[in-house]
This record gives C-alpha cells, structure tokens and sequence, in this order.
C-alpha cells in the first residue's frame, strides 16, 4: 500500500497579519531610561534648593521639564510586547 505523502508545513513560521513583531532589544532599557532620568531631574531641582538646577532660568519649568520627561518613557510603555 503506497501512503500518501503531505508536505508538512511550520505553523511557526507563519506570520498572522494581526500580529505585531516583538519590540527592539533596545526598547526597554530606552523606555525605563527617560522615566529615570525625568526622576532624577526633578530630585535634583527640589534638592539644589535656591540654586534651581538643573537649568536656572527655567525656574519651577523645570518640574515640566522632568514630568515631560517621565510621560515620554510611560507613553513607550504603550506600545511594548
């Protein structure tokens, strides 16, 4: 008796055209790096006191500056797989 041969195909290999690719390798550490570093800006505005650093002239800009820094790491945190 002669057995019928199927090709076999990889299911894995297959792509879904719903499925999105998983995230870069450098996603992550770029995402959790703006939300440290909008962190650490605005630690240092409230500790340098009547200094005002990091920039002076931006006065109490500054902690805009910090939390504008924090949204763009959370709004990454929108799109990671």
């Amino acid at each position: 008796m002669a057995r019928s041969e199927r090709i076999k195909t990889d299911r894995t290999a297959e792509t879904r055209p719903g499925e999105q690719a998983p995230n870069p390798v450098w996603f992550k550490p770029i995402m959790f790096g703006f939300m440290l570093i909008g962190l650490v800006w605005i630690i240092v505005f409230y500790v340098s006191g009547a200094s005002q650093l990091p920039i002076p002239d931006l006065g109490s800009g500054n902690i805009l500056v910090g939390f504008g820094i924090m949204f763009i790491g959370f709004l990454m945190t929108t799109r990671w797989r």
